[in-house]
This record gives structure tokens, sequence and C-alpha cells, in this order.
């Protein structure tokens, strides 16, 4: 009997049932008036042609109000004998990863560099991806797998954060053999399916020739996200020095955006320039919902119940058709005992649709107000741009494919200080609309604004630069100063120990042991890196002790390094087998 006894969702409604037996008892028992026609027509017509009259008095009615006032709260109850039980699902939604790991990727056109743009995009998409499987490959003259297909977002932060050109084996660009590589783990951990995703600056004749015939006519999607910008920055290396080209003059890698577009559309892909906010992503479809589910082979038995009260509204249905008769009126509190949800209306409501309103608002020169019942996103990002609020205007303008969205967006974002994205924008309104000549003017406006931030920002570095040199230079004047004043005392006190030299006794040598102690210490570095001799015995003084544990803190505990070496003994393992 208990397995019987239902669960309820909503047992407060139990609360009603007192009230509504109390009400029907008084319609049960309630007595009849005596009206006007009782008093005009004798009794015995009363039956015949009176409803209602001094005759039978059916308690039908009662009855069935009654019936359907228990199965209205019974449904309303929420009454379960089933917990919802499913197969564990995930995103499948395999994702293969190329970052490009040159040297190139230290450009600082991008603050702080593109490297640093890329991880970042990367450790936003393996975040919003979830639990979906995404793959991480690295190359350069070489390509290596970083992560394999797996939903483990840890080990993939963990690692993005170790990545820097200097671990690439091989020197060069091979975004081909990156394809492969990535077209193999697809068809060894999805079956082929997937999509491929390369963030990078920059592809070559022979990565463009390899690329296509690595994806052949049915390939996965190629999508490419290309970091950079059209104007280049020098490359500061991990030393220092600015990157260099065959000739010896300073190397300005550029990012070819109009190329790159060409050669990913050829192939069957979509390009996109890298961007601040996360509409770059949106527009290539790597954050829109998982294209399919994969199960993990488990069925889990969920800590909920299935809610069956609705099978009940099957016989309430019937009693409430049969209230359209006459007398069944009082059925009318079925309808208040059945939740209803409630809208605030307005006056205007009646008349204006919200776009309306808001058009009637923005006239009035209240665009504040007109945005919160503008529901067109055009409208609406009009009506934030006119109130100030620029950002909330360009993702309005976002949702739009329409060169004059792009021209609106991209004023919205001058306006709010992202001149790259502004040009961005721009670009794609050009692209649609080559002769918008407001789109055109901006873009040229917004271009020497960038440049004169850029050129003031350059200025104030080498002022800084200078001032820093100025310091510097007064810094080793005081040194050398120092220096002279020290060496003076010092020939000063040579020269008073040189006289008092035949008054004082001759010290004692120092012993063997001694000497080899005091020369040890200024022996070379090696024996600093050296490990201290093992102990005889199991047990460590103090001195071993401590020697044992400055030798430990000397050992590296470097994520790169050990990207390094592994990525060294792969190029080695495929150079042998290539032989």
């Amino acid at each position: 009997m208990i397995a019987l006894w239902p669960h309820w969702f909503r047992p407060w409604w139990l609360l009603s049932l007192p009230l509504l037996g109390w009400l029907l008892w008084q319609l049960w028992h309630r007595q009849k008036r005596a009206g006007r026609w009782q008093m005009i027509l004798p009794k015995a017509f009363h039956p015949v042609l009176l409803s209602g009259g001094s005759g039978h008095d059916s308690k039908l009615p009662w009855v069935a109000l009654g019936l359907a006032w228990l199965l209205t709260v019974l449904a309303l109850l929420g009454p379960s004998w089933q917990r919802v039980e499913q197969s564990s699902q995930k995103p499948a939604d395999p994702l293969v990863v190329l970052l490009e790991l040159t040297p190139e990727m230290l450009a600082s056109d991008i603050a702080p560099n593109r490297l640093e743009q890329a991880r970042r995009k990367l450790l936003d998409l393996l975040e919003r991806r979830s639990d979906a499987q995404t793959a991480i490959i690295v190359y350069a003259g070489s390509a290596h797998t970083l992560v394999p297909l797996s939903d483990d977002l840890t080990t993939s932060r963990n690692l993005l954060e170790a990545l820097k050109p200097s671990i690439m084996p091989e020197p060069g660009h091979r975004a081909d053999l990156a394809v492969r590589k990535a077209l193999a783990l697809l068809a060894q951990g999805a079956i082929g399916q997937g999509r491929i995703l390369l963030i990078g600056s920059s592809l070559n004749e022979q990565e463009r020739q390899g690329i296509r015939q690595a994806l052949g006519r049915q390939g996965p999607d190629l999508l490419m996200l290309g970091i950079g910008t059209a104007e280049g920055a020098p490359v500061a290396q991990e030393n220092g020095e600015f990157l260099k080209d065959a000739q010896g003059a300073i190397l300005l890698p550029r990012l070819d955006n109009a190329s790159l577009r060409a050669f990913i559309g050829e192939v069957g892909g979509r390009y996109r320039q890298a961007r601040v906010d996360d509409l770059d992503l949106r527009s290539l479809g790597l954050l829109s919902g998982p294209q399919s589910l994969r199960s993990s082979g488990q069925t889990v038995q969920l800590d909920s119940w299935a809610d069956q009260g609705y099978w009940l509204l099957l016989p309430l249905l019937l009693l409430a058709a049969c209230a359209g008769r006459r007398g069944w009126l009082f059925c009318l509190p079925l309808l208040l005992c059945l939740p209803q949800p409630s809208y605030a209306l307005e006056f205007r409501d009646l008349w204006l649709r919200p776009d309306q309103q808001g058009q009637f608002l923005l006239e009035r020169q209240q665009p504040a107000a007109a945005a919160r019942h503008f529901e067109e996103p055009q409208w609406k990002g009009l009506a934030l741009y006119e109130a100030g609020d620029y950002a909330g205007a360009a993702q309005q303008f976002a949702k739009g494919s329409s060169a004059s969205a792009h021209y609106n967006r991209g004023n919205a974002l001058a306006r709010s200080g992202e001149l790259e994205a502004a040009l961005d924008a721009y670009e794609q309104a050009l692209e649609l609309q080559p002769d918008l000549q407001p789109a055109l003017q901006n873009k040229e406006l917004v271009q020497g604004l960038l440049d004169a931030s850029r050129q003031q920002a350059a200025e104030e570095a080498a002022r800084k630069e200078q001032s820093a040199n100025e310091q510097a230079a007064q810094n080793a004047q005081a040194e050398a100063d120092s220096a002279a004043q020290q060496e003076a005392a010092a020939s000063e006190s040579e020269q008073k120990n040189s006289e008092n030299s035949d008054e004082q006794a001759k010290p004692a040598q120092p012993s063997t042991d001694a000497a080899q102690k005091t020369t040890g210490e200024g022996t070379d570095d090696e024996s600093t890196t050296r490990p201290p001799p093992r102990p005889s015995s199991n047990t460590l003084d103090g001195e071993q002790r401590q020697a044992l544990e400055q030798w430990l803190r000397q050992i590296p505990d470097d994520p790169a390094e050990l990207l390094r070496r592994k990525f060294w003994y792969e190029q080695q393992q495929h150079q042998e087998k290539t032989r």
C-alpha cells in the first residue's frame, strides 16, 4: 500500500478541501425561495412549466460539482507514481583547434601580443563548449598534439598557459601538417565527424596547397580565426631582439584578411578576424548548441518525479462539457481553481504594438524608455545609441546581417572606444555594399584616430625609454664616483698597512684542510648543480639534508620544458620513420 501512495508535487492544495466541502454543503442544503410565478400558477403546473418547482429536486448537479472540484484539487496536487529515468548524454560536437605557434605570434599589434589573444580566445571557447570534446594541435614547422579529443578543461588550461614558440622543434609554417593530424584525430575519435578551427595569422602557398589536398571534396568544415591586424608590428623575441627577415630587416608580419577569407571560402569554410568580444566565435557557429548528443552508456535515475496529474484532466473535461446546460453555471468556480498567468496591461497596449510604442517614445526624445519597448533589434539598437548605451547598441546591431546593420554597429563600437572592432564592422558593411559612402568616410576617420593613438603611444614609450636611459646614465655616473672614492680609500689603507708591516708578527699559515675548504668555495658553478654525495648511512645530518634540499630546489618544474622535450622526441621519431 505504501508503494501505491503517490508523491505529491503541491500538497498545499489540500488546504482548499475544507473550504470546497463547506461550500458544497451550503449548496446542497440551500432553501428554495418562492418566485412570482410560483405565486401565480397553481401548484399542479409547477413541475411542468417551471424549472426547479416544488416537484422532485435532483441532487445530481451537486454530486457532479463535488466530483469536478475533487478532480481539480487532485490534479493541482500533482500526483506522481514514477521517477524520471534517462541515459546521461553529453554534447557530441567534436572540434579540433589548430594553434599557430610561430615567432610571428609574438607580434604586439594586438596587446599584449597575438599569442596571448589566441590563448584567451581558446580558453573562452573551451569554457563555453563545456562538456563537448575538443582537441588542440600546435604547429610551426611541425605539428604536435597538445590535447587529444577530451572534455578536460583543467588540463587544457594548464597546458595552454605553458605555450611559447621556443618549445617547437622545427621552425617554419606548416598548417597543412596540422590539418592532416586533425583529420586523423577526428577519424580515430569521432568517426570522421566534427569541425576544424585554425587560429593563425598567415598561410603560405605550400600550406594552402597541402590543406586543399588534405581536405579533398568531402572533408570536415574548416573554420579560421585570423589573429593580428593589417598594419602589423615588430616581433619581440624571448631574448628581447626583434625578429628579422633573410635580408636583415626587421620583420613586420601583417594579417591579410582578404586573401585568407578568399582561400577559406574556396575550401568551403568560413573566416573571421579575431575581435575583443565573442561575435567572431558566434559568427563561426562555435557558440551555438551542440549538433548532436553522445551517450555515456549509463542510465541515471534522477532525483525527481514525473507530474502525472494531467491525466485527471480528461474526466474533468467531460464534466466541463456539461457546463453549457442550463443550471450548470455554478461550475465557473472550477476556472478560479486553475492557475492563471497575469500580465501587466496598459491602455496603450490595446492600440499600439511594442515597436509602435517605442517609435512613439523615440519621437518624443525618450530613447531610454523607447529601448525598453522595442522588440526589433535595429530599432532597439538605435534607441540605445541615442540613449548613450553604445555597448548595448552594438550588441543589438550585431543581430543584423545587412550593410546598414554593420555600419551602425561600427558607429556604436567607435563611440565606445573599440576602434579596431569598428574598422572590422565597416569592412563587413563595405563587403556587402562597396558604394556605402558613410562607411568609407567613417572608416578613414577611425583609421586616422587609431593611427594617431598608436603614434602617441609610441612617442610616450620613446619618452619613457629616453628617461630610463638618462636615469641609467646618472646611476652609472654615481656608481663610478662611488667606486673611485672606494679605490682611493683602499689605496690609503694599503699604504698604512705597508708602513706597519715590519712591526707586526708574521701570520700563521692555514691548514691544508682549511685551504681546501676555502678553495672549494670558490670553484666553478658546476659544483652547485651536482647532487650532494649520497651518505653511507640511512640517516642524514643537518649539512647533508640542507645540501640535498638545495639541490632539489634547482630541479626545473617548468611545463614548457616538458612540452619542448615531448615535441622534440616526437619529431625525432617522425624523421626516423620518413628516412
